[in-house]
């Protein structure tokens, strides 16, 4: 069953709180303390959702278990409102469809236009800090080892052991990657969670540098356009061209 809508569920009153991007607000209950997550960090929240015309969408009340989610990871109006709040509060959110799925949503089975969320943060965990950019991103130094591939590597820290994982091992790593430009696009350690997979399903720079490494082993790679997304990916979002990551090869399983 539905929770019921609340009785300013078609538009934001007077009182509401307003910021730039057009989101509006206003505090149900009053927080404790004066910390609030920033843009990356991990909350966990009871919420509800409804379209300006009382229908509810979504609740994680109705569910009976609140929701945790790093605030990079959500509509744009959720990371912006989360960030105006103190562990304790309830907040209601009036979010533009610009904010959320937009008034034509590409996702399946998502609201469209502006939707109302009532939120309440129960508490949050701070990001890990992001790794520094490397000192030798833009170009692979003299030091670096090469493979017939292409391929360039240089070992940051000995592992232990002399077992290699083969081309279809599954492994558990910590990763960073990077641009040329020292833009940093993903990393295990930024979501402060290890990650797992089968090294015959990655790109072909991961399946042939990771067989040179033992656990415990951190390795810096750079890693040509032809071994990993290409240097005009298409239409996926992937980074172009040469790609530099650095791997610490926790386990292989």
């Amino acid at each position: 069953m539905g929770l019921p809508a609340p009785s300013d569920v078609a538009a934001a009153p007077a009182e509401a709180v307003r910021t730039p991007s057009g989101l509006a607000s206003r505090v149900l209950q009053a927080g404790k303390g004066a910390d609030k997550p920033g843009p990356r960090d991990q909350v966990e929240v009871h919420y509800t959702g409804w379209t300006t015309d009382g229908r509810m969408f979504d609740s994680s009340v109705v569910r009976g278990a609140p929701a945790r989610f790093p605030l990079d990871r959500v509509i744009k109006g959720w990371t912006e409102g989360l960030q105006l709040m103190t562990v304790g509060e309830r907040r209601r959110l009036w979010i533009p469809a610009a904010l959320a799925y937009g008034d034509r949503p590409m996702r399946p089975g998502a609201p469209a236009g502006l939707l109302v969320f009532d939120v309440e943060l129960l508490s949050f965990q701070r990001a890990p800090e992001p790794p520094k950019v490397p000192e030798d991103v833009a170009a692979v130094p003299k030091r670096a080892k090469r493979t017939a591939s292409g391929l360039a590597y240089r070992v940051l820290q000995r592992g232990s052991g002399k077992v290699h994982p083969s081309a279809t091992s599954t492994v558990e790593v910590h990763y960073s990657g990077w641009t040329l430009d020292g833009k940093l696009f993903d990393s295990s350690v930024v979501r402060g969670a290890p990650a797992t997979f089968p090294l015959n399903g990655v790109i072909k720079g991961w399946t042939e540098g990771v067989q040179l490494m033992v656990v415990g082993e951190k390795t810096r790679f750079w890693i040509p356009g032809a071994l990993a997304y290409g240097d005009q990916p298409s239409g996926s979002g992937a980074p172009s061209g040469t790609l530099v990551f650095d791997v610490e090869l926790l386990a292989i399983k």
